[in-house]
């Protein structure tokens, strides 16, 4: 039971911290960065929101059973941007692979405004 009660305590206490950075991205908009990692066993998507205050990290998905298609890319970054507000996001960076790329025209014809820019990494 305590344990519970911490761990209820520190997601209350995260919200709090994260308050700041959710106003800051009302008042001067965001970028979304995407992110996969695979080993032999898995494969993880990471998104993470960047704004003037600093990054924060946003969720991370477990995505082995998944194809890493355009699509799927796509609707995910698309969930995120929905939980964001379009009008708060200015930008998604990923790297350049295909499939990124792919997802990055599907964006242009869902939202023409948001820019959808190549990780510097892996220009």
């Amino acid at each position: 039971m305590l344990q519970e009660k911490m761990l209820l305590q520190e997601v209350e206490r995260t919200k709090d911290l994260m308050q700041p950075h959710e106003l800051e991205r009302v008042e001067t908009g965001c970028s979304i960065m995407t992110d996969a990692w695979t080993d032999k066993k898995r494969s993880i998507m990471n998104l993470c929101v960047h704004c003037k205050l600093g990054t924060a990290f946003l969720e991370s998905k477990e995505a082995s059973a998944d194809a890493h298609t355009s699509l799927y890319i796509f609707n995910y970054v698309v969930e995120c941007i929905d939980k964001i507000g379009a009008e708060n996001v200015v930008q998604v960076v990923t790297d350049n692979a295909s499939n990124n790329m792919g997802a990055k025209e599907m964006l242009k014809g869902k939202w023409p405004k948001i820019f959808w820019s190549s990780c510097a990494t892996h220009t």
